[in-house]
């Protein structure tokens, strides 16, 4: 997907708010004008809008609702609706600049209309923001590997509204943000075939040139000395070679330093505990998190958060071959804790095992771990809200703020401490699922603790359903998401130290 030009005028007519801007004088194909549920029944709408018109075809100015109207000069006006003004948020300009995207997408030069009408419980450049992100997120399309693509046709959004720096910084910003989002769909949507272990290691180095952060690749010779038996363990069925990824981004003067584990099995076919065939579907985006955390870094030059950020990514898929880890073998992780297997298709725990034992190791001030991880949280939550647990509340409540701000819905579960007996193991020092079928969410989070150095506070983002989408709505197109991404540049943009407290 090429870039889309984003960039603030006055006005369609011009002079451009900032020098050099070309956006006012380039022919606008489209215009997207918002339009409130609650004064269209007034018949207050903004100009070259007819009230009458929309009513008459039933638009009502539902969020992410569009209408395209008659226009002058071959400029269609697009309706956009924003819902009642008292209820708008940053989310509802992100879909109507997403539902523009769509409702115009044969254009290539569109505009929006939206910054000068605002509700006052809303900041324009936080809108700004959105409306940069929504346009860029509502083009998207993955297209690699079709023969005969239809590719959005979007090449500029002129945002018509005054602000100046502020609200110009944001638009880049939001434009920086959807392109880090689009970059984990696109590695989401890559099939496991191509997308292997050294290809996203090598993807990474290539991100990492680019985008002004640190590369660190881990082959496997590097991997045994460095003792990670859980990516070992779950590498062994397979004809690939795993890989160990660490990122690092450091501004001038951080004030404080996050970790981010992401999930990187870039296919699941559940090992010698065999998936069904309906069961494989979609397992090439089981490096979700991984995909997530690597574009969250692809944007940290342009977000510029005031920490230091580290990255761990184990690499590998999950394969039948002969010499796969059996149900009964005992993996030790990279911090010395043995793992009885009984289940191989539980098989992400075992890699972020060693990467958390990694991360803690470094000293962080945070860690937070995103994996498609089990389907029990896909049961308890459905397809489009995110798990979250973790070892500290303060830190908890981070997360849960930053994804609320970025509208990628997430709930809180805990970590009953009466359930960790379910993890003993006769053999070893815990097994890596629980006896008992019920709570698999929970036990997995359970697990993962026990991998996270005491005195470190750690979130989990179990993103199992909102990872991939199976339906289609103003921002999403069906296939990866991007889910996290937002959430981790949001987090680390606005995070404070929790105080340090020891695990319970």
């Amino acid at each position: 997907m090429s870039p889309i030009a984003i960039e603030l005028t006055r006005s369609l007519a011009g002079p451009a708010e900032a020098e050099g801007d070309e956006s006012a004088a380039r022919t606008v194909g489209a215009v997207g004008r918002g339009v409130y549920a609650d004064r269209l029944e007034a018949g207050d709408v903004p100009d070259g809008v007819d009230a009458r018109f929309l009513t008459a075809r039933g638009f009502e100015g539902k969020p992410g609702e569009t209408c395209v109207l008659p226009g002058s000069d071959g400029v269609l006006v697009v309706a956009l609706g924003l819902g009642p003004a008292a209820d708008a948020t940053a989310a509802t300009f992100r879909r109507a600049a997403a539902a523009l995207s769509r409702a115009a997408a044969r254009q290539s030069h569109l505009a929006i209309d939206v910054l000068d009408d605002l509700p006052e419980q809303v900041a324009r450049p936080v809108i700004a923001q959105a409306v940069a992100e929504g346009v860029v997120l509502g083009a998207y399309r993955y297209t690699a590997l079709k023969s005969d693509p239809e590719p959005s046709h979007i090449e500029s959004l002129a945002v018509v509204g005054t602000g100046g720096a502020k609200v110009t910084a944001a638009l880049e910003r939001g434009r920086s943000v959807a392109e880090a989002v689009c970059l984990c769909r696109d590695l989401v949507n890559q099939p496991g075939g191509s997308l292997t272990p050294t290809a996203f290691a090598t993807r990474a180095e290539e991100i990492g040139s680019l985008r002004g952060f640190d590369v660190e690749v881990l082959d496997r010779a590097a991997i045994e000395a460095e003792k990670l038996g859980g990516l070992l363990g779950v590498n062994r069925g397979s004809e690939e070679e795993p890989r160990f990824v660490k990122l690092s981004w450091e501004p001038e003067r951080p004030r404080g330093t996050v970790a981010l584990v992401g999930k990187g099995i870039t296919f699941d076919s559940g090992g010698l505990s065999l998936k069904t065939n309906e069961g494989m579907i979609g397992m090439k985006g089981d490096m979700a998190g991984a995909a997530a955390v690597l574009a969250a870094f692809s944007a940290l030059d342009a977000v510029r958060p005031p920490v230091r950020v580290m990255g761990y990514l184990p690499l590998t898929d999950n394969m039948p071959g002969g010499d796969a880890t059996r149900v009964g073998d005992v993996l030790r992780i990279r911090n010395g804790k043995t793992v009885e297997v009984l289940n191989t298709d539980a098989e992400g725990r075992l890699v972020l095992a060693d990467a958390l034992s990694l991360a803690s190791e470094d000293g962080p001030d945070a860690i937070v771990d995103l994996a498609t991880l089990t389907g029990a949280c896909v049961v308890a939550l459905g397809s489009s809200v995110a798990g979250l647990m973790g070892n500290d509340d303060e830190f908890r409540d981070q997360v849960r703020a930053a994804a609320d701000a970025a509208a990628e819905p997430v709930w809180p579960l805990p970590l009953p401490a009466e359930m960790r007996k379910q993890l003993d193991s006769d053999t070893a020092d815990l097994k890596n699922v629980a006896s008992a079928r019920w709570g698999g969410a929970l036990i997995a989070g359970l697990f993962l603790q026990e991998f996270v150095e005491d005195g470190i506070p750690w979130a989990h983002l179990d993103i199992a359903g909102p990872a991939v989408a199976t339906e289609e709505d103003a921002e999403t197109r069906t296939g990866g998401t991007g889910f996290g991404v937002r959430t981790l540049l949001g987090l680390l943009s606005d995070f404070r130290k929790p105080k340090r407290a020891a695990r319970p």
